[in-house]
């Protein structure tokens, strides 16, 4: 059973500066929400019963969101918006945070969270990485590696142009939108190995640990989660999902232009069968 999962969010942003010097983009709004709420959601509803956070130590705002806002809630009470207090509760599950020092990838930041995984597998979720399907996403990858009891990694067919943006996925189906990956190729630049793009939606096993120990830093001075990925195809034991659902990345205007207009028809449509 996986009940823990992993959002690294202590990334700087700079796809999206200058509003990130001040605001994490994971507190971008999405039609009155922040982006990372859709996720701690998603996660919520997949059955996930532990939350870690990776911050850095400007997105301390983060925290106070999920927090309780003791005076926000007295001052709605007496100034009778009672109704607002349930907007503002923190979600109902186990929320931890932990601080990322420098920002050396994601393979090093998931390293970090080594003592809250233990010895349970585990759901990494990227919160620029948004879809709005109910009832989670997350779902069919955590129902994935209970059949397979192994790596199970979140995918999406993207144009040819874009896959230069992504990991792109190597392998052969096994199932309708289940594939068998072979490897993981980062970002090419020409001839991707399929159209199958790595979405930021994985459920790991404890065994990714020992693959990042093992990593040397990149060019970059990063461990890259990528590579140890390549690793754990050598053993044979990776699935893909292939996701029909629409995935925004937020840290593309078009794309958060997009989810905005989509959440916003979405939420009306809602309303209006309420009424």
């Amino acid at each position: 059973m996986v009940f823990k999962a992993i959002i690294p969010a202590a990334g700087y942003g700079t796809r999206n500066l200058p509003a990130t010097k001040v605001v994490p983009k994971e507190l971008f709004p999405i039609s009155g929400r922040p982006a990372i709420d859709y996720i701690v959601s998603e996660a919520i509803n997949a059955g996930i019963q532990e939350i870690l956070i990776i911050l850095s130590r400007n997105k301390t705002d983060i925290m106070d969101y999920f927090d309780r806002s003791i005076e926000l809630e007295l001052h709605l009470s007496k100034h009778n918006q009672d109704q607002l207090i349930e907007k503002i509760e923190p979600p109902k599950v186990c929320i931890q945070y932990i601080r990322q020092p420098e920002a050396l990838g994601l393979g090093h930041a998931i390293q970090m969270g080594k003592s809250f995984a233990g010895n349970d597998p585990f759901a990494v979720m990227l919160p620029d990485q948004v879809c709005l399907a109910e009832p989670s996403p997350l779902l069919p990858l955590i129902k994935l590696y209970e059949q397979y009891k192994g790596t199970v990694i979140g995918l999406q067919t993207v144009e040819t142009q874009l896959l230069q943006n992504y990991g792109v996925a190597a392998g052969k189906p096994v199932k309708p939108q289940i594939y068998k990956l072979h490897s993981i190729v980062e970002k090419p630049k020409l001839n991707p190995p399929s159209r199958h793009a790595v979405m930021g939606r994985y459920v790991l096993t404890p065994e990714i640990f020992t693959l990042l120990e093992q990593l040397k830093e990149d060019e970059k001075g990063e461990i890259q989660l990528t590579a140890a990925l390549n690793e754990m195809c050598d053993s044979g034991n990776v699935h893909g999902y292939l996701f029909k659902e629409n995935w925004y990345d937020i840290s593309i205007e078009r794309e958060y232009i997009n989810i905005q207009r989509h959440a916003y028809l979405k939420n009306k449509s809602k309303q209006q069968m309420d009424l």
